[in-house]
């Protein structure tokens, strides 16, 4: 189903910190209520709210209603995922609004991410737990320096590539209030640090924060008589590839592990916008760790297989480059809101908003949410 009958017209962001000492549902109040301001829209006209969780570390939708005093819900979703959930539930409200279920849909994540609950250190058992825990492969960085160290090996790249992506992604902070990490980076520094666990160093790892990021999704009939031009849902589409596992620690019959959910999802994703990955003008893809993006920026066949490493290298990601990527420098340096704050910076650079981050050219953006067998994925356009 195309989704041109939708867009994002508004987001709203919290500080993000070490300790808010707020509760999580003051945080997703707060950036609820922002995104609405933001978009221009009356409170009133909010219909919809969706929302996601790891491990019960944020809170219900209909507990954010309700602090918005929300007059009435006719869309409400909650699902049970983590980095894999922004574009899906963008994609969700947005075919929520296509068939009449809703006019304006937020769509937020809200954590204690750093004071709270950490996903670096929660214990993720599932049914494959009592096998992983005893080796002592026991943490979710783990799980995806597998792929990371397969993808580097098959593709024959290394840590000159990922310390190009961790580079490229700190500049872009450097002009991001918002960022958590804004101190500068260098190669040099890069590779001075210490593993953390292969292949990755600690600014190959995304920055665990509190804060929240909410989005507001419209009818685009209404999206454009609002206060900034129209990010429209031109695509979206969600893949679990074969035999996505039993829980999260569970890849073993995974076939490639060096490719991801966007080589399975890039023809529909690109195919039902009416656009190739040559039109993309900037590319916001999900980085809870730098070999995520590598992968995901050949998987969307932004590069071919192998040369993601030498596009970063090449300065074409970065401020004036010809593919602008994670402008606002990722979840690596901006602050690990699961990918919500990923689709946020999209919409804004789609609407011409980026400010000092500003892609020149921005009729078309990819975004991809999620890092390993499954993930969503979406082309926000320009209206025209």
């Amino acid at each position: 189903m195309a989704l041109r009958q939708a867009a994002v017209t508004g987001v709203g962001y919290t500080e993000l910190s070490r300790n808010s000492g707020r509760t999580v549902l003051e945080l997703a109040t707060e950036a609820c209520r922002t995104a609405i301001a933001d978009a221009g829209v009356e409170r009133t006209a909010v219909d919809g709210i969706a929302s996601f969780a790891v491990m019960h570390d944020s809170v219900p939708t209909q507990a954010v209603a309700t602090t918005l005093a929300l007059p009435q819900l006719r869309f409400s979703l909650d699902i049970d995922l983590g980095g894999q959930a922004p574009c899906h539930l963008v994609t969700q409200a947005a075919a929520a609004i296509a068939t009449g279920q809703a006019d304006h849909v937020l769509v937020f994540r809200a954590l204690n991410g750093r004071s709270g609950p950490r996903v670096g250190t929660m214990e993720f058992s599932g049914m494959g737990g009592q096998f992983r825990y005893p080796l002592g492969y026991d943490a979710y960085l783990m799980y995806v320096g597998m792929f990371g160290q397969r993808f580097l090996h098959d593709t024959g790249q290394g840590e000159l590539d990922t310390a190009a992506v961790a580079v490229s992604q700190r500049d872009w902070a450097g002009l991001n209030e918002r960022a958590y990490r804004r101190e500068p980076l260098t190669v040099d520094d890069y590779l001075a640090a210490p593993y953390v666990a292969e292949p990755y160093r600690g600014a190959d790892c995304t920055v665990e924060v509190d804060g929240a990021c909410a989005v507001l999704v419209s009818a685009l009939d209404q999206a454009r008589d609002l206060r900034h031009p129209p990010a429209v849902v031109a695509s979206g589409t969600y893949r679990g590839g074969p035999r996505p596992g039993l829980d999260i620690g569970d890849h073993l019959l995974w076939d490639d592990y060096s490719r991801n959910y966007t080589s399975f999802l890039r023809d529909d994703l690109f195919g039902r916008a009416g656009v190739t990955p040559a039109d993309v003008d900037v590319a916001e893809i999900y980085d809870c760790f730098t070999t995520t993006v590598l992968m995901g920026v050949e998987g969307l066949g932004l590069a071919e297989r192998g040369a993601a490493g030498e596009l970063f290298r090449s300065g074409a990601t970065g401020l004036g480059g010809s593919l602008p990527v994670n402008t606002h420098g990722g979840l690596l340096s901006e602050g690990y809101l699961h990918g919500m704050n990923t689709v946020a910076e999209a919409a804004l650079q789609v609407q011409g908003r980026g400010g000092e981050r500003q892609s020149p050219r921005h009729e078309v953006c990819a975004v991809t949410s999620g890092a390993l067998m499954d993930g969503s994925a979406m082309i926000l356009t320009a209206d025209r």
